[in-house]
């Protein structure tokens, strides 16, 4: 059999990605393993269901959370596994539920991920779905529910036994008694996991089959991958890790370096300071009076065209004034200016009062005299504007003369100190360009190892896998004789009732569980309890299955996640007490550490014991003064 640590799922880390930032839960030790008891304590509404459902959905769940504080956070979420004890990243978008998962070898922050995988969330049956990638590493691929149906098992069915949310603890539907068909596909989910369902044989026969041929696909492209990493010379992982912390070092000492030399260049030039500042006088004075010239010159432009119009104008009304001498008078019959109709005796244009004569004669005398003397000014202006521009230019050109004098003198002041550092600096940036070259190289050189590592990791584990599943295939006759569901009922029986007792359930007496897993209490079934007592009797029947599932190596995940415990408890009544609530922590503790070791349990609690609190892997407050606030830690409002 695969060893304890060997199969199955263990959580580390959970990430919800946001736009600029990202919101983590760490589910491991400080020896970088996933821890036995993970606590998620706090107030209530800050968030610690909501981890247990995002795990949920990492793992194929149809839907996540939606509260009001995730919307508009929260864009993906990935979640950090062990499977088989390699590390994996599933990753899922947030907003409209996914249909794929990206899938990916390697840990959170690792540099040199290897490309993510697309795998479908259904059909389930689908072998390159995400449930049939979890199911192989609970030794449960391709596994059909009965020999009747070829209703393939999901890792979806295989939650219900690792995920025990709130709605189900205190309710009267623990096994969907209200819906049958699920009822029913529980109890075969049961079965297959402790091994105890009717083709057994069959099944570990297909398994094998199914991985053998895996397992030559796998060695054929490990074979490719390491035909190319021997055509691309790379080294050994142990050189090229000694090339990668030399090629950082290098770079960390030209970066020190090139801070150092440049802090001893400004010190060697301070001398040159006036110098400068004349400078920058002088560059200032060369663009001010590079601006008063090319204002001028727009100027001159702009007038001398305006100038030529009113010229025209004064050759028009010129002509027009002369013709009455020369050419007989001719009445005008509109006005010449804005055409409105003469009658003929007006003396001006009643629209636009020019003068006209006796007759609708138009005395143009006036318009003429008003040209000339518009045009005489604008002349005028123009000559002392071309009588301005060559002092503007000359003192451009002595400004801009002026500033490279300056420069001229910043650059021989500074040249003798300077000059010694431009070649250091060229060494130390030659030095910097092959250092990160070498370090580009090696960075290439370990991901392509990696790669090659995390293949040979995979050949193993189905190797390993393909042993165990030969193993009991060779043991299936005296197992199925000696572990026939009937003892296995009543194993789980046993240990709900052992449970139960260490919680010092009151009137403990005739609790058992029935051959459809019905847990009872006192010769009646569940339903007939208080809420209290059916929050105990769910959480009790979870563990039982739970804890003798591992005990026995089957083929649960190995974890179990539980919401809110103490539903319905601390409140009047015998059951309703801390010491109940610390003997609860107290049996999950000592069990982790016993028998259960290398499970793993994450429990969302608003309150958990002081006993507890070395397991507390986060505490919300939902109070902004004492952080952190909640699992979307800046949402206060």
């Amino acid at each position: 059999m695969i060893g304890s640590r060997a199969h199955g799922i263990r959580l580390r880390r959970l990430r919800l990605h946001s736009g600029d930032r990202t919101y983590d839960v760490d589910f491991r030790s400080p020896d970088d393993s996933p821890r036995p008891l993970s606590v998620l304590a706090g107030a209530f509404s800050t968030g610690k269901t909501t981890i247990l459902e995002f795990v949920d959905y990492c793992l194929g769940a149809s839907d996540h959370p939606r509260h009001p504080e995730i919307m508009p956070k929260v864009r993906a979420a990935t979640l950090e596994v062990e499977l088989s004890g390699s590390p994996y990243l599933i990753e899922r978008t947030v907003g409209e539920p996914s249909m794929y998962a990206y899938v990916r070898a390697g840990r959170l922050d690792e540099p040199g991920a290897t490309p993510p995988v697309r795998r479908p969330l259904r059909p389930a049956g689908d072998p390159e779905s995400l449930s049939s990638m979890l199911l192989s590493h609970c030794k449960l691929q391709g596994v059909r529910l009965s020999q009747e149906t070829e209703d393939p098992l999901s890792f979806r069915d295989l939650m219900w036994l690792c995920f025990l949310p709130n709605e189900r603890l205190d309710d009267k539907d623990l096994l969907f008694e209200s819906v049958p068909m699920k009822h029913l596909k529980l109890r075969q989910v049961v079965d297959v996991v402790f091994d105890v369902h009717d083709d057994h044989s069959v099944e570990i026969g297909r398994r094998i089959r199914t991985l053998e041929a895996e397992l030559a696909g796998a060695r054929t492209a490990y074979r490719a991958a390491e035909q190319l990493v021997d055509e691309q010379h790379v080294g050994g992982r142990a050189d090229l890790e000694a090339l990668h912390r030399t090629a950082k070092d290098e770079l960390a000492a030209c970066a020190q370096a090139l801070a150092a030399l440049d802090a001893q260049t400004r010190a060697d030039t301070t001398f040159a300071e006036e110098l400068r500042e004349r400078h920058r006088t002088a560059a200032r004075e060369a663009r001010r009076t590079a601006a008063d010239l090319r204002d001028r010159e727009t100027q001159l432009q702009r007038m001398v065209a305006l100038r030529g119009s009113y010229a025209d104008d004064v050759s028009k009304w010129t002509m027009l004034a002369e013709a009455d001498r020369l050419f007989e008078p001719v009445r005008a019959s509109a006005c010449p200016s804005c055409l409105t109709p003469l009658a003929g005796d007006e003396e001006t244009c009643p629209a636009c009062r020019l003068p006209v004569g006796p007759g609708g004669e138009i005395d143009v005398s006036g318009e003429l005299r008003s040209a000339r003397t518009r045009l005489a000014e604008l002349t005028r202006y123009l000559e002392e504007l071309e009588q301005e521009t060559p002092g503007l230019r000359i003192a451009a050109e002595r400004a801009q003369e002026a500033e490279a004098r300056a420069a001229a003198e910043v650059d021989a002041a500074t040249a003798h100190a300077v000059t010694p550092y431009l070649a250091q600096r060229d060494a130390l940036a030659r030095r910097r360009e092959e250092a990160a070259a070498t370090l580009q190289r090696a960075t290439g050189g370990l991901r392509l190892i990696q790669s090659l590592e995390r293949r040979a990791a995979g050949i193993l584990q189905q190797m390993d896998q393909i042993a165990a599943h030969r193993e009991e295939l060779a043991a299936a006759g005296a197992q199925a004789r000696r572990a026939h569901r009937s003892a296995v009922v009543r194993r789980v029986g046993e240990r709900y009732r052992q449970i139960l007792h260490a919680w010092r359930y009151p009137k403990l007496a005739d609790a058992y569980l029935a051959e459809d897993l019905t847990p009872y209490m006192r010769g009646e079934p569940y339903t007939a309890a208080s809420s209290g007592g059916r929050t105990l009797i769910a959480l009790a029947w979870q563990l039982a299955l739970f804890e003798i599932a591992w005990e026995s190596r089957s083929s649960h995940p190995g974890f179990l996640l539980l919401d809110s415990p103490q539903k319905n408890l601390g409140v009047a009544g015998d059951l309703a007490d801390s010491a109940t609530i610390e003997r609860i922590y107290r049996h999950l503790e000592e069990w982790l550490a016993g028998r259960g070791v290398g499970a793993q349990i994450v429990v969302a609690d608003n309150a958990p014991p002081p006993t507890a609190a070395d397991d507390v892997i986060v505490r919300f407050t939902r109070r902004p003064d004492q952080p952190p606030y909640g699992l979307i830690d800046d949402e206060t409002g």
